[in-house]
């Protein structure tokens, strides 16, 4: 790939992810979504973050693992835990991480 080809792509990839998020702001208040639809975006991080993690817990290897051998598929569950109770993001990142390094330990 030639370097003028890599930076069109990178440029032209930045002009359409600004221009497609800036739709909704440069018209002010003339653009509204339905409410249904702002309801239902609500959700949309939370779909996001769920999109990212769930696969990364159940995969090993690139295959389905839903077992108690899977380490990351029991200190997942242990981290969500963590996280409701406390609600604190440091207290999530050490309690799951030492709920994973247990689980590799007792899983061999």
């Amino acid at each position: 790939m030639e370097d003028w080809f890599a930076w069109v792509l990178i440029a032209g990839l930045g002009l359409g992810a600004f221009l497609t998020r800036a739709v909704f702001v440069m018209p002010g208040s003339h653009l509204r979504l339905p409410p249904t639809a702002e309801r239902v975006l609500r959700y949309a991080p939370a779909a996001a973050i769920m999109a990212i993690i769930v696969p990364e817990l159940a995969l090993t290897h690139g295959a389905l693992l839903v077992s108690i051998e899977n380490p990351r598929l029991v200190a997942g569950p242990v981290a969500f835990g963590i996280a409701l109770a406390t609600r604190s993001v440091l207290l999530t990142i050490v309690g799951g991480m030492l709920a994973l390094s247990a689980a590799r330990l007792l899983a061999g």
